[in-house]
Parts: C-alpha cells; sequence; structure tokens
C-alpha cells in the first residue's frame, strides 16, 4: 500500500478486474471524517452495550445483591458449596473444581447470567450429574466448595446439592409399566430412592441431590428433576 500526502489508494476487486478508488484522508493524516465517524459509531454502541450490563447489573434491585444469580436453565452448585451470599464471595473463579472432576459435570456461568455469577461452577444433571466424588471440594482453595469425605455418612450429614422429585404423570412405573432405573442409579440407595409397587420411586429424606436419577431417566421430558437448594 502506498501512501501520498494527501490521498490513500485503496483496491478494490470486483469480478476479476481490479479497480482503484481514491479516499480523501483528514487534515490530521488519519482516516477520512466519513470513515472515522462510523468507527466511533461503532465503538459508541459496543461501549453502551457494556455500559448498559453494567448498570443494569448495579441499580435492578432482584439482581444487584451479591447473591442474586439468576438462570433460565435449572442449575445445581457442586458439592459441599456453602450458601448462595458466601459462596460468591469466596468463590476465585479458578476453575480447579472443574478440571478435577472425572465426570465433566462442572461447567462455568458466562456474563448473561449476571456479573455475580460470571466465572461460577454449576452443573445441569440432565446433561451430566454429579457422581460424589467430592474432588471439587479436596481443591477448593477458598472454602467456596466444603472439602467433605467420601463417605457414605459424611455425605449424607454434608452435601445439600438439592432434592428429587418425580412426577407422577411422567414417571412409567406409575402408568402401569416397570422402570425403576432411577433408583438403580442413585448412589446412596434406600436412604435416597426407594421404590414401590412396579418399581414406582419414592424419594427419601437421604436425597442429597447428585442428579444421577434424572441423568438417567429415559422419559422426555425427565419424571424425576432435581429442585436445587441454594440456602
Amino acid at each position: 500500500m502506498i501512501r501520498f500526502p494527501d490521498r490513500l489508494i485503496l483496491k478494490n476487486w470486483r469480478r476479476g478486474s481490479k479497480r482503484s478508488s481514491h479516499v480523501e484522508l483528514g487534515r490530521d493524516g488519519g482516516a477520512p471524517p466519513s470513515l472515522r465517524s462510523g468507527v466511533m459509531n461503532r465503538r459508541k454502541f459496543l461501549f453502551t452495550m457494556l455500559a448498559s450490563t453494567v448498570v443494569a447489573e448495579t441499580v435492578n434491585p432482584v439482581t444487584a445483591s451479591a447473591g442474586a444469580v439468576y438462570s433460565r436453565q435449572r442449575y445445581l452448585r457442586p458439592p459441599g458449596a456453602v450458601a448462595s451470599d458466601p459462596f460468591l464471595a469466596r468463590c476465585i473463579r479458578c476453575g480447579q473444581c472443574a478440571e478435577v472432576c472425572p465426570n465433566e459435570s462442572i461447567n462455568y456461568f458466562g456474563l448473561g447470567n449476571g456479573l455475580a455469577a460470571m466465572g461460577t461452577p454449576y452443573i445441569i444433571p440432565r446433561e451430566q450429574a454429579c457422581v460424589l466424588c467430592m474432588k471439587c471440594g479436596e481443591v477448593c482453595p477458598t472454602g467456596a466448595l466444603q472439602s467433605i469425605s467420601r463417605t457414605r455418612e459424611s455425605i449424607l450429614e454434608k452435601v445439600r446439592m438439592g432434592r428429587a422429585r418425580v412426577d407422577e404423570s411422567l414417571c412409567l412405573s406409575f402408568q402401569g409399566n416397570t422402570c425403576g432405573v432411577c433408583a438403580r442409579a442413585c448412589p446412596l440407595g434406600k436412604v435416597a430412592l426407594q421404590v414401590g409397587y412396579l418399581e414406582q420411586p419414592h424419594v427419601q429424606a437421604g436425597c442429597v441431590g447428585c442428579g444421577l436419577c434424572e441423568r438417567i431417566c429415559i422419559q422426555m421430558p425427565q419424571a424425576i428433576r432435581i429442585i436445587p437448594n441454594y440456602a
């Protein structure tokens, strides 16, 4: 590209032939005012969009608090997560919990779920449930995820991801068929999920909300799902 003192040659290619068009430079040697205004308009647009997102998060009474996390999807926090407000305060978005997860269950929120939640870990049980290996709590450096030993007693006492809920109108076992795959997938057994007639699932007090029952359910939509616990 050749520069002249008062103009810049821009080359356009159309239908295989070379055509040259001359665009006047600005007085300062930079882009001409017509091009410069277009660049500034794009910059102004991007800046306005970013600023509006920040302002919305700041002034909106629903999402302004540190613990306000909104999502179009129902999600779980990894096992051992403390309550929502202290969790968001402690989590440093280091990513170690997802790196160590053997089942690749843990994802991270983007900006679409609010500034407070950005970069924090979450689990969608229907996509990939938690296997209760408890490795995420072992590597968490701040205590946002508590370290819990992988014993039946410790998990039942300290893990509170959520609680399963059965939709009897969707569950095959409540429609005169036998299924029971959810109960067989439960890592805690009868203390969490017990089966009755035709293997009808009945959620027990020991359910910690790992989501394996929801993940394995053969119905579409699923007949059993985890109701999250963020408290």
